[in-house]
């Protein structure tokens, strides 16, 4: 259930993510989303070869007021429901504030997991044209690591990479190009690594609806052997949505599936009749 979550954060990380610009605030055109945008997900575990729903996730986008500067607040909170929490409970809320250029400025993920409750907290400033990002991370024991980190080059949490990628295009790249990025999590900065997988046609379950998507695989790397943790799907159109997502775990899969889209800036030109 945990990576379940985990991919969920992560949800967009990808386009362009290794060859963001040079220079620490990396401004962006925000082309993809606008605020009002809600998402909502059902989340499913292969369960004795059943597939049975196990939890809920929701995300949206709000306008907010932050240090007398109007900024995009993003909210993403993940549930499972009463039968997934007779197993494992799961409670997961994140918030990442960013400018009207899709810089980050703040971000907080509160996330109870069984019985071990944790926060994991970064603050952004841009002083002598450089990242600095604060960090503060507090454990299931309220042990407090606190850091501060400088860095040239652009530095994103979960929400704001995600926030910052969906305005790429995705165009010119080839199958089997691999992504890397810097994120923030629990207290600390680590690349991450996706690998292009191509187009493909995806039909929602239970519906008629398809979609052309973008199909990407989050990796891990263990001993130097690759890994897939995910396989997910992405709307083929300027709102970059993600529609699906195949979780592989070391006690089963899990699928999640996006259920309604509300507030959707752009036309949904992937959506096919």
């Amino acid at each position: 259930m945990k990576k379940i979550i985990i991919i969920l954060l992560c949800l967009l990380p990808f386009l362009r993510a290794a060859t963001l610009p040079a220079q620490a605030q990396c401004p962006g055109e925000n082309i993809a989303f606008s605020a009002g945008e809600d998402l909502s997900y059902k989340l499913y575990f292969n369960w004795k070869f059943i597939w049975v729903t196990v939890g809920s996730a929701n995300m949206n986008i709000k306008h907010t007021e932050y240090k007398g500067k109007d900024m995009y607040r993003c909210h993403l909170i993940t549930r499972g429901n009463k039968m997934a929490d007779r197993l494992f409970v799961l409670r997961d809320t994140l918030i990442s504030v960013v400018d009207d250029q899709l810089i980050p400025y703040y971000y907080r993920k509160g996330a109870q997991e069984g019985d071990r409750y944790f926060v994991d907290e970064a603050w952004y400033n841009y002083a002598d044209g450089q990242s600095h990002v604060k960090l503060r991370f507090k454990s299931h024991r309220n042990e407090i690591i606190q850091k501060e980190e400088k860095y040239k080059e652009c530095v994103h949490d979960m929400l704001s990479m995600m926030l910052y990628a969906r305005s790429f295009d995705a165009s010119d790249y080839k199958v089997g190009d691999k992504i890397l990025f810097p994120m923030v999590d629990n207290g600390k900065i680590e690349e991450q690594t996706l690998i292009y997988r191509g187009k493909k046609t995806f039909k929602t379950e239970n519906t008629k609806t398809k979609y052309r998507c973008l199909v990407f695989s989050f990796v891990e790397y263990e001993e130097g052997e690759e890994k897939e943790v995910v396989t997910f799907y992405i709307t083929d159109d300027k709102n970059h949505l993600p529609v699906r997502l195949d979780m592989y775990l070391r006690f089963g899969s899990a699928k999640a599936f996006l259920t309604e889209a509300k507030g959707v800036r752009n036309p949904q030109t992937s959506i096919i009749k």
